[in-house]
């Protein structure tokens, strides 16, 4: 049994023994620890450049640096957004697992975990609501598509792991940013510091839940995790460019634009770059047959 597996993994348990601790000495009232500014200047980058969709393209030498400020205002709040549904995903999936006999180890750390996420979830929901007047609807597809199976656990914690890290990404550059706004890279900074220790925790946890499915799994169900991890990568990392986010910024034809960039030569770089740490940790564990996701491009 699953719960075997994490149960007998002292690895596991020494992590979140540390994790738990860490988790209570670093904790937090975000209702208190943030100053919302009544705006935020609009003639400023809301992200770090580099981060953009745009960047390095032919369509970013075409605006002006209005327009480019006012892309990485709509480019902000779409990765705000997306956080927000990501977190309400990821809060349903673990609640369904606490205290259940398969998660007994964690279910001390999913506590935290849940509590965090909720309290990520509030802050990133009031920047899109304050400064951009609102929340970006969910992307279609990628959410749907976990089938109820012997990995549908595995499955789940590596979706989280993916989100988590793809996030980290960018929050862990923009806390640092000196050309963004303190607020903004107040939510990054404080963000990445409670994403650390869920990721730390994602990893180790996705590695023994692999461990299991490997003692009974064929070649055939082991390429299915594969292919279907590098799907979801490549829907969320898709999800970046919206094309509502286009037509806000007031660019024409957003749903060519979007085209444009997921089909030019930076759109692969990019997104090796989002996923270098991802794609390295499930390629080691056994959980990526290798690094390409060159074919796996989806109309998000």
């Amino acid at each position: 049994m699953v719960s075997t597996l994490i149960d007998q993994s002292e690895r596991l348990k020494t992590i979140l023994e540390r994790l738990n601790e860490k988790s209570v000495e670093d904790y937090y009232n975000p209702y208190r620890v943030f100053e919302w500014p009544d705006e935020l200047p609009s003639d400023m980058w809301w992200m770090t450049p580099e981060l953009t969709t745009t960047h390095g393209t032919p369509i970013a030498e075409e605006l002006n640096a209005d327009q480019l400020y006012a892309l990485s205002r709509y480019e902000s709040v779409n990765f705000y957004s997306l956080n927000v549904h990501g977190i309400r995903e990821l809060l349903i999936e673990v609640t369904k697992r606490i205290h259940t006999p398969d998660f007994r180890t964690p279910s001390e750390f999913f506590h935290h975990f849940i509590g965090e996420e909720n309290e990520h979830m509030w802050f990133f929901a009031e920047f899109c609501l304050r400064y951009g007047g609102k929340i970006y609807t969910q992307p279609r597809g990628g959410a749907e598509t976990i089938p109820p199976s012997n990995a549908e656990s595995l499955l789940v914690f590596c979706r989280i792991l993916i989100f988590e890290e793809l996030v980290d990404h960018f929050n862990s550059k923009m806390a640092l940013d000196q050309n963004l706004h303190e607020t903004i890279r107040q939510v990054n900074r404080i963000h990445h510091q409670d994403e650390s220790r869920h990721i730390a925790f994602g990893r180790e946890l996705v590695t023994v839940l692999f461990e299991d499915f490997k003692k009974t799994a064929t070649e055939e169900e082991i390429d299915y995790v594969s292919d279907y991890l590098k799907r979801y990568m490549t829907f969320s990392f898709e999800s970046l460019y919206s094309p509502q986010v286009y037509k806000d910024a007031g660019l024409d034809n957003p749903l060519e634009v979007r085209r444009r960039l997921l089909d030019g030569p930076r759109r692969q770089e990019f997104e090796q770059q989002v996923y270098r740490k991802t794609l390295s940790h499930l390629t080691k564990t056994g959980l990526l047959r290798d690094r390409d996701l060159a074919t796996y491009s989806t109309d998000a």
